[in-house]
């Protein structure tokens, strides 16, 4: 029998969980499978924050494009007081707020925010991956924060995995090194790794491992769905978060075949003929080569290990993690001009884009992205562009989990616009990572979003507006936090949104018409009123 079998793996992880220290603290310090850690206590709160934990070996060197490997003990007391280095990437999204002790290829470490007080309270735990497509991101972001959940009774973690090229890279040399025949999706290995880590050290912080959400935003959204659909991530969490995205129909996996090529062909363009000599290249130098014009974009892979088959596939035939699932998109994930580009918002001009993007089925899309008046237009253009984008595979999540799984999905539209930026933002446009991006010149600033962007949900859903200072956040926006994260909250402690004080929120899969809950200053349960737009996109890309 394999000893490093995954299955394995985590039955000796599940049984030495026992032998973690499940004490009361002993001040700020909890024993861990690797050693001792000291973290920080919040007195207003009575949270205690662990961050910058180790969680596998640094990834560099030989381990460069290796699954993560066990992480070797310590001695004396770690000091868990601040985050680890981000991993590797560009500057691609100019808002991004890190917090994290600068930038380094040596990135696998986790952060923990629990109000036990001691490792024998089992109480629900929330681990959180990041957005940012796979090529940017970090835990250590204030949007992410975990400090509030954890006022709420939940044990919060964030985590680091390998981006772009660093956690995405396929090559055939590395795929012949592989004892599985496998290269590509070492960030989804790192997420793996995260969770086997939890199995073994949560009670540690007084978590109980077998109430694990999984949840993330974006590609973070994307990753739980991954995560949902890998054999090997089985049994390893008790329900799941996505909020816009999937990987059944964004950011899909490619046939491993494909991903070798892509990798050989960076190869070259960087002048390494060897996978030794891609090794031997700096990280700096690696990650700025992504880049240059004609890069390629590094996702995700069907291996053949973390991956059995196409994701697709597994949700159909209901071989996915079967959990309760709540899931959901945002107004407008994506602006109308995505689809009409500098025309003008009228009929005859969403009739030409619609001409160019389905040229066989335009007649149809035309009838179920319908417009007689020009805010009509940007609305339809809005709805598609969203859609394109990331509604639709958010939808076919959730569909597909619904009729195959036999657990409830909660489904959620969120439609509550951000407010106005503070005035000292100045001449400032808006980002997708919750900051801005400043404006050069003496243009006036960018008009103000129409609906709920994209991620603009994230501060709201994980209470952290406070940790947010560019907007100027007024009572509505806080009671909109406080109903979704209430409704947050319920989930990961029981896998039921529902609680005293709120709209009740009825499954998708309950009854014979699809509903959803509308989150805005005044939730509210809604019957499915576009699901021909869900059917016409799932039409089109069956044809692909």
């Amino acid at each position: 029998m394999n000893p490093n079998h995954p299955v394995i793996v985590v039955a000796l992880a599940l049984l030495l969980a026992g032998s973690v220290a499940t004490e009361a603290f002993d001040g700020n310090q909890v024993k861990v499978s690797n050693g001792w850690l000291e973290g920080t206590l919040d007195p207003s709160s009575g949270v205690r924050a662990f961050k910058g934990i180790p969680f596998a070996q640094p990834p560099v060197g030989e381990l460069r494009w290796k699954p993560p490997q066990p992480r070797a003990n310590w001695s004396g007391v770690r000091k868990a007081d601040k985050f680890g280095p981000r991993a590797m990437q560009r500057p691609i999204f100019g808002d991004m707020a890190f917090r994290s002790d600068g930038m380094s290829e040596d990135c696998l470490y986790l952060n923990v925010w629990t109000p036990a007080r001691s490792g024998k309270e089992h109480l629900p735990v929330l681990v959180y991956f990041y957005g940012g497509g796979f090529q940017a991101g970090d835990g250590s972001e204030g949007r992410y924060d975990g400090e509030s959940m954890a006022r709420r009774g939940i044990v919060a973690v964030t985590v680091n995995y390998r981006l772009n090229v660093f956690g995405f890279f396929s090559h055939p040399e590395l795929t012949k090194e592989s004892s599985h025949h496998a290269s590509g999706n070492y960030g989804l290995l790192d997420q793996y790794a995260v969770l086997r880590w939890v199995q073994l050290n949560i009670s540690a912080f007084g978590g109980d491992r077998t109430k694990v959400t999984i949840a993330g935003e974006s590609a973070g959204s994307i990753s739980v769905s991954a995560l949902m659909a890998s054999p090997l991530a089985k049994n390893l969490f008790a329900r799941a978060i996505g909020e816009s995205g999937s990987l059944l129909g964004t950011l899909t996996p490619v046939p491993l075949a494909e991903a070798e090529q892509t990798g050989l062909k960076f190869a070259t363009n960087n002048g390494a003929n060897s996978l030794a000599e891609l090794r031997a290249l700096r990280a700096e130098k690696l990650v700025e080569t992504t880049g240059r014009r004609g890069a390629p974009w590094f996702g995700l892979t069907i291996d053949g290990y973390f991956f059995s088959e196409d994701p697709v596939r597994v949700f159909e035939e209901g071989k996915q993690s079967k959990v309760p699932l709540l899931v959901g998109w945002n107004s407008e994930e994506m602006n109308y001009r995505m689809v009409l580009g500098q025309a003008e918002p009228t009929t005859e001009n969403l009739e030409s884009a619609l001409k160019r993007l389905y040229p066989k089925d335009w007649e149809q899309a035309l009838t179920v992205y319908k417009a007689a008046t020009p805010e009509d237009v940007i609305q339809a253009a809005t709805d598609l562009a969203s859609d394109r984008f990331i509604s639709y595979s958010t939808w076919k999540w959730a569909d597909l989990q619904s009729k195959s799984s036999h657990k409830p999905v909660y489904r959620y539209y969120y439609a509550h616009p951000r407010p106005a930026m503070r005035p000292e933002m100045g001449n400032a446009t808006a980002g997708l990572a919750g900051g801005v991006t400043r404006n050069s010149g003496n243009n006036p600033p960018a008009p103000p979003a129409k609906g709920a962007v994209h991620s603009a949900e994230i501060e709201y859903a994980l209470g952290n507006l406070s940790l947010n200072t560019v907007y100027a956040w007024t009572a509505e926006d806080n009671r909109v936090s406080e109903t979704m994260q209430s409704y947050f909250a319920n989930f990961i402690k029981t896998g039921n949104p529902n609680g005293t004080g709120l709209p009740d929120w009825a499954p998708l899969n309950q009854g014979k018409t699809a509903q959803f809950m509308r989150l805005d200053v005044e939730p509210q349960l809604q019957i499915e009123q576009h699901g021909d737009r869900y059917l016409f996109l799932d039409q089109s890309q069956k044809k692909k």
